[in-house]
Parts: structure tokens; sequence; C-alpha cells
């Protein structure tokens, strides 16, 4: 069969949720790129527990968050070894009603990345750029 021929496709499922999710590997080791592979989990992973981090603590500030988008990005540096994600930069868009400052939101931003479970978890460093906006 050799490395060229195997087959990257699995499930994976993690208790107690029964969803299954069909996995791959990487293009670049010859998986499916219609699949998620698990460094893109990674990254989901790090932008999932942000985002619900400051909805959060948002919340507890009483903050009206009208929309929460992000574009999380991984860099995996193929010269460095050994070959891993160095970093993950979230680019999340959050919508809020007038009447708040940014300087607030941007604070709150902060204790949601210093209270995020994945990001204290990852060796990898996480930044959290955001982009606030008013509805």
């Amino acid at each position: 069969m050799g490395y060229d021929n195997y087959s990257r496709e699995h499930e994976a499922v993690a208790p107690p949720s029964g969803a299954t999710l069909r996995l791959s590997a990487d293009p670049a080791f010859r998986g499916d790129p219609a699949l998620l592979n698990p460094e893109q989990l990674v990254v989901l992973a790090a932008a999932a527990c942000q985002l619900l981090s400051f909805l959060a603590v948002a919340a507890r500030a009483r903050i009206d968050v009208v929309a929460y988008e992000d574009e999380a990005e991984g860099e995996m540096p193929e010269a460095e070894r050994p070959t891993r994600l160095t970093r993950i930069v979230l680019h999340p868009r959050i919508t809020v009603r007038a009447g708040v400052a940014d300087e607030r939101i941007r604070h709150l931003v902060e204790v949601a990345h210093r209270e995020c479970y994945i990001a204290n978890s990852l060796r990898t460093e996480v930044v959290v750029k955001p982009v606030i906006q008013r509805a």
C-alpha cells in the first residue's frame, strides 16, 4: 500500500456528544481538502473557546453582543522543526449596541482570552485582534 495510497479519512466521536465528525489529514499530507483536519480543529477550538468566553464576560458585564464572527488563522511553518502550529490568530468582528466604549470591549476581550481554557492549554501562541462595530 505505501505512504501514497492509504486513506487518511477517519471518524471521531467525543462523548458525551453523539456527533460524529468525518476527518482527514491536511491536503499537504495527502488528505481530503473537503474534510476537516486536526490542525483546523485546534484553530477552531481556540476560536470557539474565545467566542464562548467573550460572550460569558460580556453577559456578566451586561453588554448586548449583537453579532460575533471570527476568521481564525493557524500558522504552521514547514521550515521549523518540530512541525507544529506556532501561532493562532483570531480576528473576531464583534458587534455591540451603541453606548459601550471600544476600550471596555477590548478589556473584555482580554479577560475572555485569559479565561479561555483552550488558549491556556496550548503551548502555541494565541493572539486576539478584535474589530469592534456598532449595531
